[in-house]
């Protein structure tokens, strides 16, 4: 061959050498981690999963795998019974390949098995990291350190409408024997798989924003199955039940190990008609305790009832005591006060009858010497009346004017033809004003 001439190969012996080369150096099986970013399952029942390996959030390796149908339904059910969950995008898998290449097709990875352990473990790595970084946020106790209401009527629900443990749910709460009424708002979410976080937390939020509206909050899944219970690990989803400011209760029909959910939640039960007793209970422990309360009031009522009656009698019983005791020394006052009284009166009467006769005898001249002193002043009064008495001034010459029965003065009008009447000593003399001559 010359050096000018060129080796031209067919891209069918180059795929076909590649395909050799393939087989003969990767003759055997390998176990390879990667995780299924993508399922890419078809109505024939063949998956094609596109697998990838990210470091620090960039693929750094991709590559197609193939499942067949009745291999693809064979790991399924392994992974739904190991793992309790199926075979879902986003999971790192450890996987039992056989590299291929085809001429057509290229290079593929086919998926022979899948060890679901290495997904449980995964799922347990999953569980602690959340249960670490909650503790670290010193949320796991954060929820469960609310304070319970007293009667929680107002309940929001989360779950979807169409969830036996719902219907279940309601049916406890609506028979309830004792008729407690509660008002249930349903705030309808995925509560399984991959949608399940993000529904929930949603959900979560809306609630939230009326969260004077509602006493508690319940998570309720029903169904007995237990595939599709790994978002109850995801951090943000148990992040949102630590944190919210209400009590949280799950109802998610988990029998075995607790999900991180059920942990940090107020309190879980194992199913949702677990969850409604609990709620009915609380009523109908707060109906006993107050019924419990009203029979101690009676009783303590009709105790504290017989002890006043009691005490009262003795009371009145020792009132009437008193009172005879102190009437009888009312009594014993009195008669002794009487009879100081009347040894004091006749003593006061004689001392001052003494004192009378002392003060007659002392009196008894002065009051002679005053009447006898009187008498003469009346004597020579007498003699002044007497010697100016009308009659002794007429005798002396004098006589007296009037008109109209009234002395003359120089208050008295004399009017011209008035009459006048004059006393003297001898008569009464009548005459007639005929003129009046005045003093100047």
């Amino acid at each position: 061959m010359s050096s000018t001439e060129k080796q031209v190969f067919s891209l069918k012996q180059v795929v076909q050498s590649i395909q050799k080369t393939i087989e003969e150096r990767y003759s055997t099986n390998y176990w390879v981690k990667a995780e299924m970013h993508k399922m890419n399952r078809y109505p024939s029942g063949h998956a094609f999963p596109e697998l990838v390996q990210k470091e620090e959030g960039k693929i750094v390796a991709q590559i197609t795998g193939t499942i067949w149908k009745q291999q693809l339904e064979r790991i399924n059910e392994a992974f739904i019974n190991v793992v309790k969950e199926p075979l879902q995008d986003g999971k790192t898998l450890l996987l039992l390949v056989k590299i291929n290449y085809h001429p057509t097709f290229g290079l593929t990875l086919q998926i022979l098995d899948i060890d679901p352990s290495y997904s449980l473990g995964e799922l347990q790595r999953e569980r602690e990291e959340t249960l670490k970084k909650l503790a670290s946020l010193q949320l796991i106790n954060r929820n469960q350190s609310k304070e319970f209401p007293l009667l929680p009527k107002r309940v929001a629900i989360i779950s979807g409408d169409s969830s036996k443990g719902l219907s279940d749910f309601y049916q406890v709460l609506q028979e309830n024997p004792y008729q407690y009424f509660f008002e249930t708002t349903l705030f309808e979410a995925y509560i399984q798989g991959d949608l399940a976080v993000n529904s929930i937390v949603n959900a979560l939020e809306r609630i939230k924003e009326n969260i004077h509206l509602f006493d508690v909050v319940v998570i309720v899944r029903g169904g007995g199955a237990e595939v599709g219970m790994t978002c109850y690990n995801h951090f943000e989803l148990c992040k949102s039940i630590a944190s919210f400011p209400i009590p949280v209760l799950t109802g998610i029909g988990h029998s075995t190990n607790l999900t991180v959910a059920e942990m940090v939640a107020y309190r879980n039960a194992i199913t949702p008609t677990k969850l409604a007793e609990f709620l009915v209970m609380t009523f109908r422990e707060f109906d006993l305790e107050i019924e419990k309360l009203m029979k101690q009031l009676s009783l303590e009522s009709e105790r504290l009832l017989a002890t006043k009656h009691l005490k009262l009698i003795a009371q009145a019983n020792g009132l009437t005591q008193v009172v005879q005791k102190r009437v009888r020394n009312a009594k014993e006052r009195f008669l002794s006060l009487q009879f100081q009284v009347q040894h004091q009166s006749r003593s006061q009467l004689v001392k001052h009858q003494q004192t009378i006769e002392n003060q007659e005898t002392r009196l008894k001249p002065q009051v002679q010497f005053f009447l006898e002193k009187e008498a003469q002043k009346l004597l020579q009064l007498e003699e002044k009346v007497h010697f100016l008495d009308p009659i002794h001034v007429l005798k002396r010459g004098y006589s007296i004017t009037r008109i109209k029965g009234k002395a003359i003065d120089e208050n008295v009008l004399i009017p011209v033809d008035a009459e006048l009447e004059t006393q003297t000593v001898q008569g009464t003399i009548l005459s007639k004003i005929t003129s009046v001559s005045r003093n100047s």
